[in-house]
């Protein structure tokens, strides 16, 4: 049996410097908590009490014989996870608007918005989801509504709410 914990472990880089900071010996005795800015370096240094002093139990921590860290996801990696997987997020929300006979469009802009907004907001792929479900939620329940509605497109400025998604029929076009 494999078992697999993750999250996020705020205040364990805290944790982690206050240990690596009492080991500092010698004339030039400069915080060393204070040489590792980025917090993918800090968490690398984890050890098994750190987790103890973390809050979690003594217990669960023996068996977990693999303490390993992960970088945070750039731009394109969270721009992979949000257009190539068979059942990515963007093909999710197009199937559910060609349930209405609507194609949903979506532009390389606002895509690159809906990641920007989530790396702003430090939920990584998580956020993807709900930063797409706010984007999209008055549309959603608004094509049903609507006839001769064709092509919804949606651009970086309807991700920033800075405009409404764009209504395209055979014959016309409308905001």
């Amino acid at each position: 049996i494999l078992f697999i914990c993750g999250g996020a472990f705020d205040s364990l880089q805290d944790i982690i410097k206050r240990r690596i900071g009492k080991t500092a010996i010698g004339f030039e005795t400069e915080d060393v908590g204070k040489r590792f800015d980025d917090s993918y370096e800090l968490f690398q240094m984890v050890e098994p009490q750190d987790l103890v002093s973390f809050g979690l139990i003594p217990e669960l921590i023996g068996r977990l014989p693999i303490i390993t860290t992960l970088a945070d996801l750039d731009e394109a990696a969270l721009l992979d996870i949000l257009i190539k997987p068979k059942n990515s997020l963007v093909k999710q929300y197009q199937k559910l608007f060609k349930m209405e006979n609507v194609n949903l469009k979506i532009t390389d802009k606002a895509l690159h918005e809906i990641v920007n907004q989530a790396i702003k907001r430090g939920t990584g792929a998580r956020g993807l989801r709900s930063i797409f479900e706010n984007t999209l939620k008055e549309t959603m329940y608004t094509v049903p509504s609507m006839s001769g509605v064709s092509e919804c497109l949606i651009t970086d400025k309807v991700v920033k709410g800075e405009a409404k998604a764009v209504f395209k029929s055979d014959r016309t076009k409308s905001a």
